[in-house]
């Protein structure tokens, strides 16, 4: 809900955009449901994924520096 919070707070989602897709997180019982999302809402979430470079920072192999563990 967070990243959603932050979309709204960057002008990424409308307001009636985020009430919607936070209602549709809140309600589903399993990812399977979430991922049951309405088509408009989805796209309204890859957009704003997109523009904010998630995708990008999900596909981003790991430091081998994170947590402080130096290889080396």
């Amino acid at each position: 809900m967070k990243i959603i919070d932050e979309m709204l707070h960057l002008a990424l989602l409308t307001t009636d955009q985020h009430q919607q897709i936070s209602a549709w997180i809140a309600q589903a019982a399993s990812p399977d449901d979430i991922l049951k999302m309405p088509r408009p809402l989805w796209q309204a979430v890859e957009r704003a994924s997109a523009v904010m470079g998630i995708d990008d920072d999900l596909l981003r192999p790991p430091s081998l520096d994170a947590d402080g563990v130096v290889c080396g």
